[in-house]
């Protein structure tokens, strides 16, 4: 039995998100599929670093798998990807030490939301970022967002809450910044709430089209209230851009 560590990426438009949902097209069933298919295994099981929301894209998901198989990691990737829809990509196959856990050992990840507030739509983009109709003002949107770097308490972004034994998480960066008629909104923490990413960029929108002051983010933290901050975005301007971990796979 061996232990391989998988780098995916896919579009996460048509899938039902990343876990096994009966009657619904999930990545992580349409990827086991595949390995069984090729290795002819009756039972595959992958592990993620963390489950992606239904219509959440992912630039770099890791995962690990155990297989009983006589292929190396580089005929496996290979051959997972020839069984696998366009939609969803293995990008690298390695052999991983037999005790990784590729949710376990994550220490870390970075997404990114992808706000567009052009004139027009951007028709050829619309799965891969939110169409705002407000211009935003990037530069009082990363003002606003550094009250929230550092360790806090951040249930006032969390869906649901409580549904994690602790709302305590160290954001290392956040950073807001314009590309053209684009506004990046990237993320790194050492984990993430239910759609903390997505409340986040909810709030700065609302700074950024001048409807709340900047000042306004520190207060709605401070409140722990989800009420008080913005709305939760849509997913499709979210990916999951990579995973950290502390040693090599």
């Amino acid at each position: 039995m061996s232990n391989f560590r998988l780098t995916l990426s896919y579009d996460g438009t048509e899938f039902h998100g990343w876990q096994t949902q009966p009657g619904f097209r999930t990545v992580q069933e349409t990827l086991e599929q595949a390995i069984a298919r090729v290795t002819q295994l009756p039972r595959v099981r992958v592990n993620a670093s963390g489950r992606t929301d239904t219509g959440v894209h992912a630039i770099a998901q890791v995962v690990n798998v155990h297989l009983d198989t006589t292929l190396d990691a580089s005929t496996l990737r290979r051959a997972i990807n020839a069984h696998l829809p366009e939609d969803v990509l293995v990008r690298d196959c390695v052999p991983a030490a037999e005790g990784f856990d590729a949710n376990r050992d994550a220490i870390g990840k970075h997404y990114r939301y992808i706000l567009h507030d052009g004139d027009v739509p951007d028709l050829f983009q619309r799965r891969y970022c939110y169409h705002t109709r407000w211009k935003l003002d990037a530069e009082v949107m990363a003002q606003a967002a550094g009250v929230l770097r550092g360790r806090h308490d951040f249930r006032c972004f969390e869906t649901e809450w409580p549904n994690r034994a602790s709302s305590v998480r160290t954001i290392t960066r956040l950073d807001v910044t314009r590309e053209a008629d684009r506004v990046l909104i990237d993320v790194e923490a050492d984990g993430f709430l239910y759609n903390m990413v997505r409340a986040i960029t909810g709030t700065l929108l609302n700074v950024g089209r001048g409807y709340w002051p900047a000042s306004r983010v520190a207060e709605i933290l401070a409140s722990g209230q989800r009420a008080q901050a913005g709305p939760t975005v849509p997913p499709r301007g979210l990916f999951l851009m990579r995973v950290d971990y502390e040693r090599d796979a």
